[in-house]
């Protein structure tokens, strides 16, 4: 085996063989360490090539084993195209041109605003406390996520919650709380609704319990919470971030 050879590409330092470098005669690493070439030292006599010093690891690697090896998330083809063809190494041209690019997956942050609040009223010796939510949101996919999962049930029937509301730019709830069964006839003739959340089908008692099926929903979904704040401010804001 012939002594190793140490390059300094852009400033990195690659360490190799000369039967390495000289793979391809007809490239131009071929011609430099095959004597066609002058090489040029740097001060502490290594082999200088002035060239990217990152993409040059892609290519030694090729160099030694003739396969093209990148990363699943590899998102500079342009810049390894431009260095293989200054080092005139067919081989790996050719194999560039077979590689399709993954595109990355932009990171979206999102906020989501909760403006909300409660009246009591009283029916006979029953009260009944409706608390109103308006949901504002960058994001209209989390928005129309939420509106489809939130409703109320009259008659038996399950009915969205905006089925007047075409812009999902905001959702806006209200609902009463909890309540005794009992009084749900007295609800009706109100025009008081309960609120229940899907899948689970579960009646939405308090502010706190809408609030915890939002973030699920919203986590659920491919959102990420960053942070909870707490329930005694209004409004609440909610930082969320979405991969696409």
């Amino acid at each position: 085996m012939s002594e190793p050879i140490t390059l300094n590409v852009g400033g990195s330092l690659y360490t190799t063989s000369l039967t390495t470098l000289t793979r391809y005669p007809d490239s131009m690493l071929g011609s430099m360490f095959g004597g066609m070439l002058p090489i040029k030292k740097d001060i502490q006599g290594n082999c200088f090539i002035d060239r990217d010093g990152k993409m040059f690891r892609y290519i030694l690697n090729f160099l030694r084993t003739s396969q093209l090896d990148l990363p699943h998330d590899f998102q500079e083809l342009d810049l390894l195209n431009r260095e293989a063809d200054f080092f005139q190494i067919q081989p790996l041209l050719e194999a560039l041109q077979k590689v399709t690019v993954k595109p990355t997956k932009v990171r979206m942050n999102t906020i989501l605003n909760i403006i909300y609040d409660s009246h009591l009223h009283n029916i006979g010796s029953f009260t009944g406390k409706i608390m109103s939510v308006q949901v504002f949101s960058t994001s209209c996919a989390l928005l129309k996520l939420l509106n489809s999962k939130f409703y109320h049930r009259v008659n038996g029937e399950s009915v969205a919650i905006n089925t007047k509301e075409q812009n999902q730019k905001f959702m806006t709830v209200e609902w009463v709380e909890s309540g005794l069964n009992a009084m749900e006839g007295q609800y009706l003739l109100q025009n008081w609704k309960s609120l229940f959340v899907a899948p689970s089908h579960q009646k939405i008692k308090n502010l706190q319990m809408f609030l915890q099926h939002v973030v699920k929903i919203a986590v659920n979904g491919g959102f990420l919470l960053h942070s909870l704040p707490p329930t005694s401010s209004s409004p609440l804001v909610l930082h969320f971030t979405q991969c696409w």
